[in-house]
């Protein structure tokens, strides 16, 4: 079942600088957490390139085998740097954004005419200008980059290499700001992310104002699912498909999100990132099943179809549900959208 539902994005609270990370200086270096992200995706891409090891990656056809991996590269967006907190400051009027989040947050500011660059995965953010330059910042080039002459370059953890190495490392040393934004884990961490942006782009008002109407919409959206009955529904939600199974567990905005609208994440207790087993899903009998999965031609229709899973209570009763792939996987303003969908899908009743 495909819910549609309005286009409404618009958030914030109180900023926290342990949060959000300025590069600013050649001395940082990647935090713990960071480390074992990056060790997870380079763990990933030895398997895919040593079909010697019983890999999950060799087993996916080769033309689903990017998207997955671009999957895992762009969620592992929590990989930050960390230093003694170095903020910066002054009238950033040329910004570079290499994230499709911060390009949200940035256009829902009012602060689109800013940009002089975006990622290709934001090129399809509703309000960006026209023609600006789409740049592939896992492989920055940074003499185009240097040409663009940028003020502020808005960067994400997906940026950093497998080894930990800053790409922008050149362009911090020739006095060109980068401010890291690290993964959110809840909804109150997106608030703190627009907060900080827009401190930096001197656009406080539009910030409270965007966080306020984000709140506002949350509320209701939240209402309007606990208001239907006591019992908590579970939900299993799938960001990449058979054969090899992805979901989110505690320390994610998504988890976040299923708590919002009054259900239980059949994954809260596992550690953000998970790779379940058919058996585990079936054996855990999710009351609804969410995807946002997009690269395959009928994902509702694979999940019903899997061995086994017709033994789900969300098969059975009919409720799997397509969820705006966008507002679920990137961690901005603009989360109201599948936060929406996703508490339509837990209050009906087939």
């Amino acid at each position: 079942m495909r819910l549609n539902s309005k286009n409404n994005f618009f958030e914030n609270e109180e900023w926290v600088d342990q949060k959000n990370i300025f590069w600013s200086s050649p001395a940082e270096r990647l935090d713990v957490f960071a480390k074992q992200r990056l060790r997870l995706v380079g763990g990933f891409l030895q398997s895919f390139f040593e079909p010697q090891h019983d890999s999950f990656l060799w087993k996916i056809p080769l033309r689903y085998t990017f998207l997955v991996l671009l999957i895992i590269l762009i969620l592992l967006s929590g990989c930050s740097a960390a230093k003694g907190n170095q903020a910066i400051s002054g009238d950033f009027n040329r910004i570079v954004s290499t994230a499709p989040s911060n390009t949200e947050i940035i256009v829902d500011l009012k602060q689109a005419h800013r940009l002089v660059a975006i990622d290709k995965h934001s090129a399809n953010v509703f309000g960006i200008p026209d023609d600006l330059p789409l740049l592939d910042f896992f492989f920055p080039d940074l003499e185009v980059i240097i040409n663009l002459q940028p003020d502020l370059i808005l960067a994400s953890g997906h940026n950093p290499t497998g080894s930990g190495e800053d790409p922008f490392r050149l362009l911090r040393e020739i006095g060109i700001p980068v401010v890291y934004i690290s993964m959110s884990k809840s909804i109150n961490d997106i608030y703190k992310d627009i907060t900080l942006i827009a401190q930096l782009l001197q656009a406080g008002l539009e910030g409270e104002a965007l966080i306020a109407s984000m709140k506002e919409q949350i509320s209701q959206i939240a209402a309007q699912t606990t208001a239907d009955g006591e019992n908590m529904q579970t939900v299993y939600f799938e960001i990449s498909a058979a054969p090899q199974m992805m979901s989110f567990g505690k320390d994610s905005f998504i988890n976040d999100m299923i708590s919002v609208i009054g259900a239980q994440n059949i994954f809260e207790n596992e550690n953000w990132l998970v790779t379940p087993g058919a058996e585990t899903i079936i054996n855990r009998n999710p009351d609804v099943i969410l995807t946002n999965v997009n690269y395959i031609e009928d994902p509702i229709n694979e999940i019903k179809s899997r061995p086994g899973f017709t033994h789900i209570n969300a098969v059975k009763n009919n409720r799997v549900y397509l969820i705006d792939n966008d507002s679920s996987s990137r961690p901005s303003s603009r989360v109201v959208l599948a936060l929406r969908q996703m508490s339509e899908a837990v209050s009906s009743r087939n």
